[in-house]
């Protein structure tokens, strides 16, 4: 028999040991959960329990795999008859065994989401008199995704999505969603939440097969519980319900998909529900340094709702403090994460071992283009760089007609935007256009206007009249704006009606980061189009997986990894916290979210706080820290404030004062006097100066009150 207490510390020994009866075992970060989870597996198979009666339940496939292979190497090939997998997997075998009680067959057909949106298509365009002013099929899948996940009536969640996606009425939602219900049953098929739905209904509705599953499995295992839904969690209460041994591993602290689901108060009511239940924590952790521990137990402390847990370091040896690094703007962050990436990489580290994490897409655009610009090798998680997106592409495009009027790629792309325009429409007016189309032309403009189809020319106006201005923002080498006015007098519409809002959002929020850098750009719109174009190549051989990388990330995407040198940027209010976020309530989760970052970090952590952030109009306002920051005790971190930190500014940081030389002066902002710190030395003659005034507000992010344009004092 294996000694357990040999290969586990106590803790996790207290939890592959336990005896029978309900168990939740908090899993702090770094901790061991999988191995905990390895053990416990292997611990039943040598006490007897056959391995056909064990589910162990797992949010992946890979993850079921790995630890049935690792549990084989503890106690040998008896455990590879456990039922393991997914709910998903495991509700559909469910259902090939006794879906027949349910009106399916043995054969059914799973259909994936491109089939979901073929069937909903073809139900929208017969059902809907007006299809272009109809949410698009993609979002009428999600609404009714939405409604299978919650266990609510499908016009409840279309009632909801009103306020997002105007066009249509919950009761046509409702009649689509049983059109689609039906259309399934008579191919004999079931979407991705179907298994779920009817693997739950199946457990609900036949007393005979509850009982024979229930008698069948003597313990249920289920990973990463404080991911689980509502369906789920009723799922394995029903199944657990007549043994009672159910282990649910989880942390409460890592809870960051509410989003998309996941209900928190499946973990923290565990106890309630199962009454008896023994907790047990796993606090010792084997990733981190203590450094950076004290800052992730100090995230945490205060948090409300929580089972309070401390992570407790088992490494030593030299540990460096977590690092704040206070820079000017996003150019300078950027600047400064790669000279962090090339000094680590001089003390030994591969570039694997590095990973810039970050809130939201679009708050990595700087990065990529500072470590692109200096060819560091690095990968995107999403495997999609800042300038091969969609809606980057379709910007883009604009652009290089503005400079190339005789693009034809970038017209064809530009074209096809506009509704019913097709690729054969398209190549037809390039050639009525005399293969040539210069948007700052108003020939151009009405010789397009006049040879347009209906769908299209209902959105035309105001696109002409966007395509008016470019010529005046351009003379003023104001392109920000030219991307401004692209998105308020039509894209932004566009991705309204092409993308669900939340992905719309996030879109639009990339487009305006992409203005603000454009405006800043030191070689106007052609040099930032050749940069691209540069940057593009580059990108085909980015995502080699053999090859040595920085690791770029959302935070949400690097949950469950780690790395020995992380670099977080934008620590700052209304980016990290979300500003969306704490609007609509979840404070409580972008705290989590900070945890799960600040534990992604085994040796080193760099947290950035920009002190301004650029406006598509080529101005600034600034950003507070976050407030996350603002709760770490000084003397848990290293704080930096960077010399080098704008073009503009010249002088450097003093630390008790704020700015000094040519920059801040007196720790503040002067409003009525042209300035900061007005009548300071260092001002003169045609000395660049900044002062409060009008400005258009970001999309992401937090929106400002004022804004901080550049003027000359003379």
């Amino acid at each position: 028999m294996t000694d357990f207490s040999r290969l586990l510390n106590p803790e996790q020994c207290a939890a592959a040991t336990a005896g029978e009866g309900p168990l939740l075992v908090l899993a702090a970060a770094g901790t061991g959960k999988t191995r905990t989870l390895v053990h416990r597996v292997a611990y039943l198979v040598e006490q007897g329990v056959p391995a056909e009666r064990i589910l162990l339940l797992t949010f992946t496939n890979r993850a079921a795999k790995e630890m049935l292979e690792r549990a084989e190497k503890v106690v040998g090939p008896a455990v590879s008859t456990i039922w393991s997998g997914t709910f998903h997997s495991i509700c559909a075998r469910f259902l090939r065994r006794f879906g027949t009680s349910l009106g399916y067959s043995s054969r059914f057909q799973i259909i994936d989401e491109e089939d979901q949106k073929k069937l909903l298509g073809e139900i929208i365009k017969a059902s809907v008199p007006d299809v272009k002013d109809f949410p698009k099929k993609e979002i009428v899948a999600k609404m009714i995704s939405e409604a299978a996940n919650e266990s609510k009536p499908v016009g409840f969640i279309a009632a909801r999505w009103q306020t997002k996606a105007a066009g249509f009425s919950p009761e046509q939602i409702v009649a689509i969603a049983d059109k689609y219900a039906l259309r399934k049953r008579e191919l004999d098929s079931m979407d991705f939440d179907d298994l779920l739905v009817n693997g739950l209904a199946l457990l609900k509705t036949n007393e005979r097969v509850r009982e024979l599953l229930q008698e069948h499995f003597l313990h249920i295992l289920v990973d990463e519980y404080q991911d689980t839904n509502g369906l789920q969690a009723e799922f394995t209460d029903i199944l657990a319900a007549k043994r009672r041994n159910i282990m649910a591993v989880g942390d409460d602290f890592q809870c960051i998909y509410t989003w998309r689901g996941a209900q928190i108060e499946n973990i923290m009511e565990f106890p309630k529900r199962w009454p008896g239940c023994r907790i047990i924590k796993l606090e010792r952790n084997y990733r981190s340094m203590p450094g950076v521990l004290n800052v992730a137990n100090v995230v945490m402390k205060d948090s409300p709702n929580q089972f309070e847990k401390t992570l407790k370091p088992v490494r030593s040896g030299i540990d460096e403090k977590p690092w704040v690094y206070r820079v000017f703007d996003g150019k300078a962050q950027g600047q400064e994460i790669l000279k962090l990436v090339a000094e680590a990489h001089e003390l030994g580290y591969r570039y694997g071992d590095i990973a810039v994490l970050y809130r939201s897409h679009y708050q990595s655009i700087d990065v990529q283009m500072t470590l692109a610009r200096m060819k560091v090798p690095f990968r995107i998680t999403s495997g999609v760089g800042v300038f091969e997106q969609i809606h980057t592409k379709d910007v883009l495009s604009y652009l290089r007609l503005l400079v190339n009027p005789t693009d034809e790629l970038s017209f064809m792309r530009f074209i096809t935007l506009l509704p019913g325009v097709g690729e054969t429409s398209a190549r037809k007016y390039w050639e009525k256009l005399g293969r040539m189309f210069d948007p700052k032309s108003a020939a151009s403009r009405e010789a397009l206007g006049n040879i347009l189809g209906k769908k299209a020319l209902a959105v035309w106006p105001p696109l002409a009249k966007c395509l008016e201005g470019a010529e005046d923002h351009l003379r003023a080498n104001a392109i920000g704006l030219v991307i401004s006015d692209f998105v308020d007098f039509f894209y932004e519409d566009h991705a309204r009606s092409v993308w669900e809002p939340e992905d719309a959002e996030d879109r639009l929020a990339d487009i305006q980061e992409l203005a603000a850098q454009i405006a800043g750009a030191e070689n106007g719109l052609e040099g930032f189009l050749q940069d691209v174009a540069l940057l593009t190549n580059l990108d085909a051989r980015r995502n080699d997986p053999e090859a040595d990388r920085v690791t770029l990330s959302t935070i949400h995407q690097a949950k469950g990894m780690e790395w020995p040198v992380v670099c977080v940027p934008w620590c700052s209010e209304g980016l990290f916290p979300s500003g969306k976020a704490v609007e609509e309530g979840r404070a409580d989760e972008e705290r989590r979210l900070f945890y799960v970052v600040v534990t992604r970090a085994k040796d080193r952590l760099y947290m950035f706080a920009p002190q301004m952030r650029k406006t598509s109009d080529g101005g600034m306002f600034p950003v507070e820290p976050s407030m996350f920051l603002k709760e770490i005790p000084k003397e848990l971190v290293n704080e930096r404030r960077v010399s080098s930190y704008s073009d503009t500014f010249s002088g450097g940081y003093s630390r008790g004062g704020g700015y000094s030389g040519g920059g801040y002066s007196g720790g503040g902002y002067s409003r009525g006097l042209g300035g900061y710190g007005a009548g300071k030395p260092g001002y003169g003659a045609d000395r660049p100066q900044y002062s409060y005034g009008g400005g258009r507000s970001s999309r992401g992010g937090s929106k400002p009150q004022t804004i901080i344009k550049k003027t000359w004092r003379h």
